[in-house]
């Protein structure tokens, strides 16, 4: 490291406290994104033999059993509760919805032992330490567009109920509500007001896809909204709405939306 220079292991350094990975494969990953951080952890994180090499099974295992329901051989509610409390993170942190998408988690609120060790290893976690630092690093994701489009339809299944084939309507709104804290849509909390007053039905898979599309590519004026769009006919309704109640025409929006 000595043979750097102070900016290069100023990064080296930063790298290594929020990836957890030794020395050797952060000097590796910056070097391939020619030292440029952003590109240096998408170069570590899509590169599983990296992300693999350095986590402790044991430790994992051990981590495991800390969480595991006494019950059953999987992490429930209770055991997500304790998490929650070492890494100091609040359970409807939206982070939380992000670990869930490394672990590939079949279910809101569980993790089986086999999503759970494999997520960590993804992120090259085998500590509570790592675990905290790599928190940062979840929650910047958030920012990568196509990112949030994966955890977006990834919440999709984890949120609803097994067995159902639509995500119930108090748990849609919850979860629109903390993933567009995150994008900023300005009329999300109109959106949810119109599904509890004219529609009070769960939503369906392409309802909640087409969704993120709308709040993408139409401005909060409907200026470029088209009407013969392939829009589905709940999101029609809602500019019904929006044209009926006056909203549109009475509130002052910025037009960033979702268009970073």
């Amino acid at each position: 490291m000595h043979k750097l220079g102070r900016g290069h292991r100023d990064k080296l350094q930063q790298f290594m406290a929020i990836t957890g990975a030794n020395e050797k494969i952060a000097l590796q990953s910056l070097k391939a994104s020619d030292w440029h951080l952003e590109g240096a952890f998408d170069y570590f994180y899509s590169q599983p033999q990296l992300k693999t090499s350095y986590t402790d099974s044991r430790h994992l295992e051990e981590l495991y059993n800390r969480y595991k329901d006494p019950y059953v051989d999987m992490i429930m509610a209770d055991g997500i509760t304790v998490l929650c409390n070492d890494i100091q993170v609040d359970p409807q942190d939206i982070v939380m919805l992000v670990l869930s998408w490394h672990m590939k988690a079949g279910t809101m609120c569980e993790f089986s032992k086999k999503e759970f060790i494999e997520g960590l290893q993804s992120l090259g976690i085998d500590s509570l330490e790592k675990f905290r630092e790599k928190i940062p690093y979840m929650r910047s994701e958030l920012k990568d567009e196509q990112k949030f489009r994966e955890i977006y339809n990834f919440a999709f299944n984890w949120a609803k109920e097994k067995g159902q084939k639509s995500l119930a309507l108090d748990t849609a709104i919850g979860m629109w509500q903390l993933l567009f804290a995150e994008r900023q849509w300005p009329l999300v909390d109109h959106w949810c007001q119109f599904l509890q007053a004219r529609h009070n039905k769960a939503i369906s898979r392409d309802t909640w896809s087409q969704l993120l599309e709308f709040a993408k590519t139409v401005g909060p004026n409907l200026t470029d909204y088209d009407a013969e769009g392939a829009w589905p006919y709940l999101i029609d309704e809602f500019v019904e709405y929006l044209n009926e109640n006056g909203i549109i025409q009475n509130a002052q929006f910025s037009d960033s939306s979702l268009k970073r």
